[in-house]
């Protein structure tokens, strides 16, 4: 199965990774190695998750994050949005409908 990010994404893992590597050395390297793991995960289990808000989101396992995305066929999953879970609901569906 083959994983597409888009510049959304890529956008969101960055932000996310200068906020923790700000929190301390190491960490954003750590969340960076984290949630590309989980991403891999899709691989084997992409379609399987909820749908919230007309994606399927899959929770990271060690950070409050959660990745949105679309199964485009049998073996494309485009990943539309890497974003922190302690966001309000409704700041979190606006950023998917933009």
């Amino acid at each position: 199965m083959k994983i597409k990010l888009l510049s959304s994404a890529i956008e969101d893992l960055y932000e996310g990774r200068l906020f923790y590597e700000n929190q301390r050395e190491g960490l954003g390297e750590y969340f960076f190695d984290s949630l590309f793991s989980d991403i891999d995960s899709l691989t084997l289990y992409g379609g399987i998750h909820a749908r919230v808000f007309g994606y399927h989101r899959m929770l990271s396992k060690r950070f409050p994050y959660a990745i949105y995305y679309r199964m485009e066929n049998e073996s494309v999953i485009i990943i539309y949005r890497i974003l922190d879970m302690r966001r309000n609901p409704l700041k979190i569906k606006n950023s998917l409908e933009s």
